[in-house]
């Protein structure tokens, strides 16, 4: 599979739906309405995942988006490669007007993110990654190759993703075997994106997720250098699971001896 084809659709699909969300962001009409979890859903929300699939059907492969169709894991389960989005991550950051959301898109194969595209649309920051080829950050028309901190698991004042007001137990529990750590926090997938840039060097995440919330940016992570592993565990978060919903996680830069 050539991925620099199917990775120049992905951003231009990303591109397109940061485009319909900018347009409803700056119109304030919003159109909320509560999903079957009570999660919000925004017109905006809608309008992504219109504009991205309209790009990716070119490639005749299969598309699960957190606003599609849910499909039976009896017929996605037989799925080699297919397209995992999430047209609007953060939709509370997005309706709170802090500009902390995402578009992600992430090409699985085989249970693992292989190609990964997150749209940050307010900063005009497009992240993107594919197998072997490395992570790289285009902003303003400047293009940069990211690469993960390198660091000593117990190293003084590392920096930790998390939240400052809502930690919950199990996280608090692992911050507390840290020397000193600087809290470092933001909303969507730009948590682990945080890590691949250099900005923090561990994202422990002991609270839940859904797939698409984290494969774009799983890819982005890998291609950086760093891993997306399972809680208290050498294996890698899988995707395309029967249930949907990640189990919990720890995002790591390079870690040093």
């Amino acid at each position: 599979m050539d991925l620099q084809p199917l990775l120049e659709i992905a951003k231009t699909a990303a591109k397109k739906a940061a485009i319909e969300i900018l347009r409803i962001y700056e119109s304030g009409d919003f159109s909320i309405e509560a999903k079957s979890d009570d999660s919000p859903l925004t017109k905006a929300d809608k309008a992504s995942h219109l504009a991205i699939v309209a790009e990716l059907e070119k490639t005749d492969l299969p598309i699960l988006s957190e606003e599609g169709r849910e499909i039976p894991y009896e017929e996605r389960k037989n799925w080699d490669y297919f397209w995992m989005i999430d047209p609007l991550d953060g939709t509370k950051e997005f309706i709170k007007k802090n500009g902390e959301f995402t578009v992600n898109i992430a090409l699985i194969h085989q249970g693992a993110p292989i190609l990964g595209v997150v749209q940050v649309p307010v900063q005009n920051k497009l992240y993107y990654a594919s197998q072997n080829d490395g992570a790289y950050l285009d902003h303003n028309d400047q293009g940069q190759k990211l690469a993960t901190n390198s660091q000593q698991p117990n190293a003084k004042g590392i920096k930790v993703v998390a939240s400052r007001s809502h930690l919950t137990d199990e996280t608090q529990a692992f911050m507390d075997q840290l020397d000193a750590p600087e809290i470092v926090s933001m909303g969507s997938s730009l948590k682990l994106l945080a890590v691949a840039e250099g900005h923090a060097d561990i994202y422990p995440r002991f609270a839940p997720t859904m797939e698409w919330d984290t494969a774009a940016a799983h890819a982005i992570v890998t291609e950086a250098g760093g891993k997306v592993l399972l809680k208290n565990s050498p294996m890698s978060v899988e995707y395309n699971k029967p249930n949907l919903l990640n189990p919990h996680f720890l995002v790591t830069c390079q870690l040093g001896e």
